[in-house]
């Protein structure tokens, strides 16, 4: 049986529709990251798993019980919230301890559960430290810490990490993602950053306007996207209208600004105009040739061992294209193929006429 199921959900505001009849399911034990641009719905959703709001519609079943009407501390579950929300007046211990007397544990048992929460999060030790006196990521694990102590049967993170100095994030977010597999407990995660929710998540839901667009492991959305928004949205890209003609010698042809490509593992698209989104490494340079898809290179970023350059071509689209850190310079002539490696880097989308 599902863990954690989310049926129909909508919520509005003043007649703006912040969720709009957005279904999930949730296995025991799985870390589900919702991702989205700013006011896609991803908040407004984890508010409503968490109590803090009442869906105009739809309901929220964990373990097969409906809970769409119970109050957030009967719920049994945790969150941390952006801000951490700790008492400052308090010392970590007390913090931790808070919780746990509203819901009627003392003695023995609530030091119990304090060190256990501060042990897990590797604090132990910690309980009369002043909040003052961590560091932000100390915090952090205090305040997941907190929403561990309670034992919750699921734990729900609002931006976890958008507090943190970039230096720290990635170490915090190893750190996190290795405490909640240890603890095995079912978890949604709040972020608009990629890397974050593909680093954590064992699925990614990507919101929009309220609505899922798409919900798959990390490499499903980058290699498979549904949708335009997807796949423009998920991963680097960049875009060109093209003319889908049919199958060709070795693929599906298309004719991008005249030239003509033959694709390789790209879905089936009816003849027509559509939209090209493709990956900076589904392409390659090379020097110009007659007919071929040309432009100026107007940019030349250093990544590492290679390095991102951008296109602008002849007929005024920009592209992205991943190469050998000095293969060419800024103003130089360039033509563009797609790469011997492109499998599943290049999407197409059909389109109006109109619209290409």
């Amino acid at each position: 049986m599902t863990f954690l199921r989310l049926e129909n959900l909508t919520k509005r505001f003043d007649g703006t529709t912040a969720v709009d009849r957005l279904s999930l399911t949730i296995e025991r034990g799985e870390m589900l990251a919702l991702l989205g641009p700013s006011g896609s719905g991803k908040t407004t959703t984890l508010r409503l798993l968490a109590g803090f709001e009442t869906p105009d519609q739809g309901r929220v079943i964990v373990e097969g019980e409906d809970v769409t009407r119970v109050e957030p501390v009967a719920r049994r579950f945790g969150m941390v919230f952006q801000h951490y929300a700790l008492f400052p007046h308090l010392d970590v211990g007390e913090n931790l301890a808070f919780g746990l007397e509203s819901l009627g544990v003392g003695g023995e048992e609530l030091q119990r559960r304090v060190a256990r929460a501060l042990a897990l999060v590797d604090l132990a030790g910690f309980e009369r430290r002043r909040i003052g006196q961590l560091s932000g990521g100390q915090q952090q694990r205090v305040a997941l810490a907190r929403a561990l102590a309670p034992e919750p049967r699921v734990l729900l993170l609002d931006e976890p990490l958008s507090n943190l100095d970039p230096s720290l994030r990635e170490r915090t977010r190893r750190e996190i993602r290795d405490l909640i597999r240890r603890v095995g407990i079912t978890t949604v995660l709040v972020t608009h950053e990629q890397d974050e929710a593909f680093d954590l998540g064992d699925r990614v839901a990507v919101l929009r306007n309220g609505r899922l667009e798409q919900v798959g492991t990390p490499e499903d959305l980058y290699a498979a996207p549904v949708n335009e928004f997807v796949a423009e949205f998920v991963g680097r890209s960049s875009s060109i209208g093209v003319v889908v003609l049919g199958p060709g010698d070795r693929g599906l042809r298309i004719s991008a600004e005249g030239a003509e490509w033959d694709l390789t593992d790209t879905a089936e698209t009816p003849p027509g105009t559509a939209l090209m989104v493709v990956r900076p490494e589904a392409l390659r340079l090379m020097a110009p040739v007659p007919g071929a898809l040309s432009g100026t290179v107007t940019q030349r970023r250093f990544i590492g061992a290679s390095s991102l350059f951008t296109i602008v071509t002849d007929g005024g689209a920009t592209l992205e294209v991943t190469g050998p850190p000095r293969s060419v310079s800024a103003g130089e002539r360039v033509s563009i193929m797609p790469s011997r490696r492109a499998g599943g880097g290049i999407h197409l989308f059909s389109r109006p006429a109109s619209d290409a």
